[in-house]
């Protein structure tokens, strides 16, 4: 899922108790849809995504980097860009923050009988070190929750850096797959578990970097992924440093009887999914799989950049794919598509989908935590005029209209000047300014709208972060900038007409 190195940690925002009103903008049902398109999420919370099916609703859990767990549910894959993210589980200093990493949900039975157990990475804010696998446990068996902290999975000896944790059950009995380290080598081990939320023992390397595909970056095996088909067991994962275009999927199968060594298990020489120039997919990986609702088809999720110069961070997005089977019985998984092509849906899904902001209907963007509406700064109509918050005045200069451009993303305008909301020089870093400028049609100037209980979450394509008001300040003028998502309400803004 990452590479070692620490990186910059996110900086902790004060929260502020200003009241507001409930978001008044709900998304509109549609009958339209055979297909859909990728990505079916988009920033900030798409990579390392885990996708299941579940009596009648696909479900979405990834990355968010802050220390909130959270879900999508949705009846239809075109559906899931629109779905709202539920948090389920926020971290304490006592029970795993922050950094939360690679979730992913496992229906089994045990000792409080049929449960979800939820797995997923956290550490320290500063990140990366600090990394450890934890498991929620579901009260019933709904994968919404709600979920009680069921606490860390001990895999390594000497509380060692575990990260990625994903289950499988092989022979009628249940394996906790993981990463870590040996020397410089990120690998992936098993260790057999007594319970949903116990291993037995420590986990045994099963894998390690041998091949120059696995190497590109930093040597890297991580995010084990079980497929079974044909009473075969395919363990596939992700290979290389995430930073470079080159993240990929390998492939090992179980053809010994001990799924605890490594003889059992037989690496294929070759990558099985990899970036596609001509289709503008980069760094494809970090992937799970599921059956459509009929049962008759596997479907793989995986991640995926739009250039080969994004890396690790939020700029990555989720991406739906049908697995194929060669005529051995092992996956096929071709080649990732491109955003810009249609694909049918799984068999059995319905085919709704969901509307957002109805096009050429101006519309207020309000900030939960402060009340404050996103504003062009002195009704400014040039190019570079600076935004900010203000008071509601009922203005044109506070109303923006929303044009879907491609792939689930939303050009932003501004119904006085005609300008659109622009990350200013593309910038990448946390703290990038956002102002107004006549349409480029670049990925600079696009938007992508994340349903949460408090509002949206307003993220730009190019980098991945989200509009963020100044240091949670509630003052009129108050510069409305670009960071990585908190989690928190300054971050969130509700879309009133």
């Amino acid at each position: 899922m990452r590479i070692r190195p620490l990186r910059a940690a996110l900086v902790t925002l004060l929260m502020t108790a200003a009241a507001y009103v409930t978001v008044a903008f709900n998304p509109l049902s549609s009958d339209a849809a055979v297909g859909f398109s990728n990505p079916v999420s988009a920033a900030p919370y798409a990579a390392d995504p885990w996708v299941g099916y579940d009596n009648g609703y696909y479900y979405l859990a990834a990355t968010t980097w802050n220390k909130q767990v959270v879900i999508k549910r949705a009846k239809s894959v075109a559906a899931l860009p629109a779905a709202a993210a539920s948090v389920v589980h926020t971290g304490s200093a006592t029970a795993s923050c922050c950094n939360e990493w690679a979730p992913e949900l496992h229906k089994l039975s045990g000792p409080n009988g049929t449960r979800w157990y939820l797995y997923y990475t956290a550490g320290t804010a500063a990140c990366c070190e600090g990394q450890r696998s934890f498991v929620l446990e579901s009260a019933g068996t709904d994968p919404m929750g709600p979920y009680t902290f069921k606490g860390q999975l001990d895999v390594q000896a000497g509380n060692g850096w575990a990260i990625d944790g994903s289950v499988a059950t092989i022979g009628g009995k249940n394996y906790f797959l993981y990463s870590s380290w040996v020397g410089d080598l990120q690998s992936l081990f098993i260790a057999p578990m007594s319970n949903p939320w116990t291993v037995s023992a420590y986990g045994t390397r099963i894998s390690y970097p041998t091949h120059d595909w696995e190497k590109v970056g930093t040597k890297v095996n991580e995010a084990p992924y079980i497929l079974q088909r044909g009473g075969k067991t395919f363990l596939t994962y992700s290979a290389s440093s995430c930073n470079t275009p080159d993240y990929k999927l390998g492939m090992l199968t179980l053809t010994g009887g001990n799924p605890l060594a490594a003889a059992s298990w037989t690496k294929k020489s070759t990558p099985i999914f990899q970036r596609s120039d001509a289709n503008g997919v980069f760094g494809p990986g970090h992937h799970s799989f599921f059956t459509s609702p009929d049962g008759t088809e596997t479907w793989m999720a995986y991640h995926a950049n739009e250039t080969a110069a994004q890396g690790c961070g939020a700029t990555r997005t989720t991406r739906l794919k049908k697995v194929t089977f060669n005529s051995d019985g092992t996956p096929n998984l071709g080649t990732p598509d491109k955003l810009t092509t249609t694909l049918t849906a799984p068999s059995g899904d319905p085919g709704s989908a969901i509307t957002f902001p109805v096009a050429n209907t101006k519309y207020r963007l309000v900030n939960k935590a402060t009340g404050k509406v996103l504003d062009a700064k002195d009704c400014g109509t040039a190019n570079g005029t600076a935004i900010r918050q203000w008071s509601s005045l009922g203005n044109a200069c506070q109303q923006w209209t929303f044009t879907k451009t491609t792939s689930n993303y939303y050009r932003i305008t501004n119904a006085n000047s005609g300008t659109v909301l622009d990350s200013v020089d593309c910038g990448t870093a946390n703290g990038t300014a956002v102002d107004l400028w006549t349409s480029l049609g670049n990925t600079c100037q696009q938007w992508s709208l994340t349903p949460t209980s408090g509002g949206y979450l307003i993220a730009n394509r190019g980098n991945g972060l989200v509009l963020d008001v100044a240091d949670c300040a509630t003052a009129d003028g108050t510069a409305v900038r670009q960071w990585a998502a908190l989690g928190n309400s300054c971050q969130q803004w509700a879309i009133t007409a």
